[in-house]
């Protein structure tokens, strides 16, 4: 493979979104408590920063990026939809590697982004914003936007509203990782990559025994870029064994 598709650069010349500080706030004792503590957990925070500058939306793409370096579960010339994509980090990152703007001489890629949110275009993405992926009108038309291709990778960044009740909090992030492993057994093509998002919890460990079902690998994964207060983690679903038909 040419080199110059071995090591696709990191995106550039995008939107960032609002949790991304460009100068220190002022007037903070007028503020809230929860929103100082916001506020400077941001200033804190050494992702926020970097994500500033390497020009991505939010912090979140690090996550991402450090997945892909461990992993390399992205490559020029795959189809990936991103699942819950809003504000659209992942979606740049995945842009990037799959070298869907054609900057690079070797495959070209194609990447599907979706929210429920609306959210600014990323170039080289078809950006479907304001569209419940847990609707099925929305994955039928995101399955026509993908005109029968099947996907090598579903991303799955998606997480609900937290309510701060942690039981009640886990069952609706498992809700919906079980709603993005449904769509993906669907438009996966064999030895397709699955990453979905969980928060802690007593039905994590069936999530990963369901998912061993159509997967050959499972690998439990939390990011150098994980907040140290948060109890995310992400599955990584590798090597998809397709659906027997009877």
């Amino acid at each position: 493979m040419n080199n110059l598709c071995k090591n696709v650069s990191r995106a550039r010349n995008v939107h960032t979104c609002c949790t991304l500080l460009k100068e220190t706030p002022q007037n903070l004792k007028s503020k809230k408590h929860s929103s100082q503590q916001w506020l400077a957990r941001q200033l804190r925070d050494p992702y926020v920063e970097k994500a500033r500058q390497e020009k991505y939306r939010c912090r979140s793409a690090f996550k991402l990026l450090e997945i892909q370096e461990r992993f390399k579960i992205l490559q020029p010339g795959q189809v990936v939809v991103d699942c819950g994509a809003a504000p659209g980090s992942w979606t740049q990152v995945a842009v990037n590697t799959t070298n869907a703007l054609s900057k690079e001489d070797c495959s070209v890629g194609k990447v599907y982004a979706i929210d429920k949110l609306p959210f600014y275009p990323v170039e080289g993405a078809v950006v479907m914003g304001n569209m419940d992926f847990t609707s099925a009108r929305t994955q039928d038309e995101l399955r026509k936007a993908l005109q029968d291709v099947k996907v090598d990778v579903v991303l799955s960044d998606m997480a609900p509203n937290a309510t701060g009740v942690k039981e009640m909090d886990h069952e609706n992030i498992i809700l919906l990782a079980y709603a993005a492993m449904k769509f993906a057994l669907q438009v996966s093509k064999p030895d397709g990559t699955f990453i979905v998002k969980v928060w802690d919890g007593g039905k994590s460990m069936q999530l990963e025994q369901d998912l061993l079902r159509f997967y050959n690998k499972i690998k439990v994964v939390r990011p150098d870029a994980t907040r140290d207060e948060s109890t995310e983690k992400f599955f990584l679903a590798r090597g998809f064994k397709g659906l027997k038909s009877s």
